[in-house]
């Protein structure tokens, strides 16, 4: 699953991927920069002093670092394809947007004004949708009474579903669409059905405004549901050279429970409608990756696409049971270690071990 950086420039768009994912370049590539994330969590931080493997494997997202958003000659943000087709490759967006104020970093509007740039990126989004979306229904209504093709007519219905929800100015994402109404609009990337976070970027001046500063914000797009999440670039790029020992004394020592970062890779794993199910042992403890409502079937064909095909039964238990009673013998005695069969939906946080053919 990949999540594609957007953001005006001068923004700290580069700064956070940097931290994301460790990589410095002065020479980014033309198609984005690409990292690799680990998706924090503590569940198998837990496990892993737990049974003390000999390897702790994470949930992984990629992150891409987009280009495109340059100025023009008269000074003036342009929307370019090539940047809309970059960022129609990737399964979520994150919009950084920027609060801080920094004079030797100037803003391409000159004023610092975040709800204009969401407005501005939205507004653009959500007219290359609607164009979308209107050429193909003009398309679907000439062309469905002389085919009468059975694809045409699955489409008519949904398209106009669509653009009856978009000419409200309101992003696909807020569409209440079925398995069925998705398969048919999969293959046109549309850019506002995309799962979005905004990540407010704001200098240490504005740590004790950041809550009013996001409420504000939230509340002018009422009707899109942003998902607004401040943090502070710079401050993290430093936290990111520091040893974890350091890490821990200095964000106590701000108050701070949790670094915004986490919280921005926490929630982009969840907008992507994924969850973790956990493999452990002495060998290893590993976090996988899998989708929500996802069968213990898939789980398997995750760990080894063999698996899939000669699944038998998985034994499961949930990772709070286990850590209630600390060992799986004594989960058995409770009742709370289980055999399940293929069409076990796995909850997010379930350890598996999958017994198979072969």
């Amino acid at each position: 699953m990949q999540i594609g950086i957007v953001g005006l420039q001068n923004s700290g768009k580069t700064t956070l991927f940097q931290t994301l994912t460790g990589q410095v370049t002065d020479n980014p590539k033309a198609d984005g920069s690409r990292g690799v994330v680990r998706v924090p969590d503590k569940r198998l931080d837990l496990l892993t002093e737990m049974f003390n493997p000999q390897k702790k494997v994470h949930a992984i997202l990629e992150f891409i670092d987009i280009p495109g958003l340059q100025v023009s000659d008269t000074g003036k943000v342009k929307i370019t394809s090539d940047f809309l087709n970059k960022v129609k490759n990737n399964d979520a967006l994150l919009h950084v947007v920027r609060q801080f104020e920094n004079d030797a970093v100037p803003h391409p509007e000159d004023t610092i004004d975040p709800v204009r740039d969401i407005e501005f990126l939205e507004t653009e989004f959500l007219l290359n949708d609607m164009g979308m979306i209107e050429n193909r229904l003009q398309k679907i209504e000439k062309d469905v009474q002389k085919t009468k093709s059975e694809q045409l007519i699955r489409e008519l219905p949904v398209f106009k579903k669509l653009m009856e929800h978009i000419s409200n100015e309101v992003p696909l994402r807020l569409l209440d669409l079925d398995e069925n109404e998705r398969k048919v609009i999969s293959g046109y990337q549309f850019l506002t059905i995309k799962p979005l976070i905004i990540g407010l970027n704001l200098d240490e001046n504005s740590k004790d405004k950041a809550d009013e500063l996001v409420a504000s914000i939230t509340s002018r797009f009422e009707k899109s549901q942003l998902i607004v999440i401040p943090f502070f670039a710079q401050f993290e790029l430093e936290l990111s050279n520091l040893s974890e020992e350091e890490v821990t004394a200095f964000m106590e020592d701000m108050g701070i429970t949790e670094s915004a970062l986490t919280r921005i890779i926490r929630r982009s794993y969840e907008l992507l409608g994924l969850q973790s199910f956990f493999t452990v042992g002495e060998d290893e403890c590993r976090a996988w990756t899998i989708k929500t409502n996802d069968t213990a079937q898939d789980a398997a064909g995750v760990i080894h696409t063999d698996f899939y095909a000669k699944f038998i039964r998985a034994e499961v238990v949930h990772y709070e049971e286990l850590l209630k009673y600390q060992t799986f013998a004594k989960c058995k005695e409770a009742g709370v270690w289980r055999l399940e069969g293929k069409e076990y939906m796995v909850k997010d946080g379930d350890i598996l071990n999958i017994r198979h053919s072969g």
